[in-house]
């Protein structure tokens, strides 16, 4: 796959547009690593009974954005899903751990966010395992959860994610934050977006997001009041 059209194809940290089709399949939370089969597309849409979904978020975490992200979840109960690179992730294991007291879901957004259809197996396999080593030291635990930078997936990433023990996890809602489309734009795109099942893209880092920061305030506690369960991803039964 490639980035969609328009999308810088190098610049780091900075995600695309691209979009997916849905494709489910999720499991059980803390359960003993294992070796995930190797998919041939992403998983994208949550299973699951009523209204429930996720709100991810990718390129931190960042120092200016991702503390104030994780108040307004805390504020209300909320867990979410952040894919982190691991350069980002390395400067900033505190982070890291307060996800993790909070019950937060952390995930691989490989080293410093290349195309990885540009990558040898190699290249991969380094940008993976350098971000599942930062992980597992300041978060506690390994990362079951990967998303490749851009949306471009290859078969060399489902199969070394799957040799690290992670999922790959797409979206099916994107807020296209990075674009800085104005707060009350990123609202309406995840208020109409929400549906069972969906999974919400969001960035707390790469740039400005004081706008991410803004919107999550207000369109998270109207979910709520919609009557949606915000949640993370399980580990697929098997």
């Amino acid at each position: 796959a490639a980035p969609a059209a328009g999308a810088p194809a190098l610049r780091p940290l900075q995600p695309s547009a691209y979009r997916l089709q849905p494709l489910t399949g999720y499991g059980t939370p803390g359960a003993a690593p294992h070796r995930p089969e190797v998919r041939s597309e992403p998983i994208l849409r949550m299973t699951g009974r009523g209204r429930t979904m996720m709100l991810t978020f990718d390129d931190g975490p960042d120092a200016r954005y991702t503390p104030t992200i994780l108040d307004t979840l805390a504020e209300y109960d909320v867990r979410a899903t952040f894919f982190v690179c691991g350069e980002m992730a390395d400067y900033n294991r505190g982070l890291l751990s307060r996800m993790a007291d909070e019950g937060h879901v952390v995930g691989n957004h490989t080293w410093s966010h290349p195309l990885l259809t540009q990558l040898t197996r190699r290249g991969i396999r380094t940008e993976m395992e350098r971000t599942c080593e930062v992980v597992e030291k300041a978060y506690g635990e390994p990362p079951r959860w990967f998303r490749a930078p851009y949306g471009a997936w290859n078969r060399a990433a489902f199969q070394l994610g799957a040799e690290l023990g992670m999922e790959p996890l797409a979206w099916t809602v994107d807020s296209l934050d990075w674009t800085t489309p104005g707060t009350a734009t990123i609202i309406d795109r995840v208020e109409g977006g929400a549906a069972p099942g969906v999974v919400v893209l969001s960035h707390d880092a790469g740039g400005d997001r004081s706008q991410t920061v803004r919107a999550l305030r207000t369109y998270l506690p109207q979910l709520l009041d919609s009557g949606y369960h915000l949640t993370v991803p399980r580990r697929q039964q098997v």
